[in-house]
């Protein structure tokens, strides 16, 4: 970890940089070799083995970020996600995950463990009771998801380290929602934070990338599948990716900011039935997200009524896109059924408590009257049909 700056503006912008020694440019240089010399060298460098120059450069930054020791930077955030968890277990071996995951997550653990013949199992619910229940003597590592993807469930991260460390477990988070503008788990007792990188560090809607960051010693155990599975990214991209990670603090902010506005507009909108988000006071977990959490984050999903179709509302937007990703500066919408969750059953879905008609709300930093009219243009369009 970079213990030199403590500011997360600062951090953003100066931790981990490379220094351009001929030219004295004010950015990072871009080292785009996929070869380099290998005799007389202090490190032999190559791309698939995560140590070119722009590489370990912005590793530092995304550790300093984290609190961490160290990090690796992939190519998805999936891509970080299943490294992370197959360096850490083996056949034979049981995991504990959080019943509110990501898509993508859930298809790796219910479509590709079995073949490792890795057990699992989700909880009821994101309560520390409901972890310490599915732990068994096989039992190697606890997974959690907070805020959770789409619905926002809040867990309680301290809660859950501190079984996993009673239990002589790892404990691994998805902190991609609340990004490490808005929560640093490292600091509340997880070994293991992952990102993926594609969000809220990128940021633009234009970089696919992950990272995981721990401890030295967890990271060289990423490192040593990593290297063999074959999932860093292009010099480029990193390079990119640290360019974007500079504007963090300032863009995430601001994404608190308009989310808070956006859900207390929507949650007093008679045409809305139901809204998911941590800063409202409706909210289960409020008070937990309020300790653990520095802001309450970008993300929102809400249902409308009873008789106004979804599908017909994110048609009628203008303003705010219906997209697949999310994070980025422009607000997106989307179906989480027919996109993040659209692999899972109706059944698992349901199990989930994600209905055919949420909509998952990415907020950006336009200015918070543009959206709501936007808003209140669709629903008045549906509402007269």
């Amino acid at each position: 970890m970079d213990k030199k700056y403590k500011g997360i503006n600062t951090i953003c912008t100066h931790a981990g940089e490379l220094e351009d020694t001929k030219f004295k440019g004010a950015v990072s240089p871009l080292y785009m070799a996929t070869s380099y010399a290998f005799e007389e060298v202090e490190v032999k460098r190559y791309p698939r083995y995560f140590n070119t120059p722009n590489q370990v450069a912005l590793a530092k930054k995304m550790a300093a970020l984290e609190h961490g020791e160290a990090a690796l930077i992939f190519g998805s955030g999936m891509a970080a996600v299943s490294t992370a968890l197959l360096s850490h277990v083996q056949s034979g071996d049981h995991v504990v995950f959080q019943n509110t995951l990501y898509g993508g997550t859930s298809n790796l653990i219910t479509e590709e463990f079995d073949k490792f013949k890795i057990e699992y199992s989700f909880t009821k619910d994101a309560s520390p009771a409901a972890f310490e229940a599915e732990i068994r003597e096989n039992t190697k590592l606890v997974y959690i998801e907070t805020p959770s993807n789409p619905l926002l469930t809040i867990t309680d991260v301290s809660a859950v380290a501190q079984l996993a460390k009673k239990k002589g477990l790892v404990s691994m988070i998805d902190n991609t929602f609340a990004s490490p503008v808005n929560q640093n788990p490292i600091d509340l007792g997880i070994d293991i934070v992952i990102h993926s990188a594609t969000k809220y560090m990128g940021g633009h809607s234009d970089i696919l990338a992950g990272v995981v960051i721990s401890s030295e010693d967890k990271i060289n155990t990423v490192f040593q599948m990593a290297k063999n599975l074959g999932g860093n990214l292009s010099d480029y991209t990193v390079w990119l990716l640290e360019r974007s990670l500079k504007t963090m603090g300032l863009r995430v902010k601001a994404q608190n900011e308009n989310a808070q506005v956006l859900a207390e507009y929507l949650y007093a909108n008679n045409k809305v039935a139901k809204v998911y988000y941590p800063g409202l006071t409706s909210h289960p977990e409020h008070e937990l997200a309020k300790a653990q959490m520095k802001g309450f984050g970008g993300m929102l999903s809400f249902e409308l009524i009873e008789g106004l179709n979804a599908d017909e509302f994110q048609k009628k937007l203008q303003l705010i896109k219906s997209s697949m990703s999310l994070a980025g500066v422009e607000s997106t919408i989307l179906s989480p059924s027919k996109t993040s969750h659209g692999l899972l059953t109706p059944e698992e879905r349901a199990k989930q408590g994600i209905k055919d008609g949420l909509l998952r709300f990415s907020v950006g930093i336009e200015e918070p009257e543009d959206l709501i009219a936007d808003i209140e243009q669709a629903l008045k369009a549906i509402s007269e049909n």
